[in-house]
């Protein structure tokens, strides 16, 4: 036997895989999986997003608690202090090392002017005040957490920052209980 026997026409290959419908399947979900999994991947991401905003705002609360009823100035807690409180709270969702802590005090709401946390696309550094004020004084309380997008078709909807991150921002303002 011969090589040349078993070939087959061209023409009739062509006839063969044109009504062959075995494989359909499998392009289809080759064609679809990609875009699938990447709003898969982007939903996902967004719950994940918003569930360290949630966490970060309840630490937030927590903490200026802590200022408003005098526990800090009780304590003497320093800024590191209170920047560690705040760790253990948002610790096991967002890691410690990307956070900042602003406290501000001022004695009159009309007194209040509040920087921009994005400068040039950047997270401004200098917002790492602590000033717990005394009693009646007015104190705003303002964390600052840089989340990196992972998902590259959220980037130009989430991203706040010019590094492609979002800045995850919680803030409390109160005036203090005469303690």
């Amino acid at each position: 036997m011969s090589a040349t026997s078993f070939a087959v026409p061209p023409e009739r290959l062509l006839r063969r895989f044109s009504k062959d419908r075995r494989g359909s399947v499998i392009v289809e979900f080759a064609l679809i999986s990609i875009p699938f999994f990447m709003l898969l991947l982007g939903v996902l991401e967004a719950g994940v997003v918003f569930f360290g905003s949630s966490v970060l705002e309840r630490a937030t609360a927590d903490a200026a608690r802590l200022i408003r009823t005098g526990q800090v100035q009780a304590q003497s807690m320093t800024a590191l202090q209170f920047h560690d409180f705040i760790c253990g709270e948002i610790q096991p969702v967002l890691p410690c090392a990307n956070l900042q802590v602003d406290v501000e005090s001022f004695s009159t709401f009309s007194g209040i002017t509040i920087p921009n946390p994005i400068v040039n696309g950047q997270l401004n550094q200098n917002l790492n005040n602590y000033a717990v004020g005394g009693p009646g004084d007015i104190v705003l309380v303002r964390t600052f957490y840089p989340w990196t997008i992972i998902t590259p078709l959220l980037k130009p909807f989430f991203a706040d920052l010019s590094s492609g991150q979002k800045l995850l921002t919680s803030a409390s303002a109160f005036r203090n209980e005469p303690f």
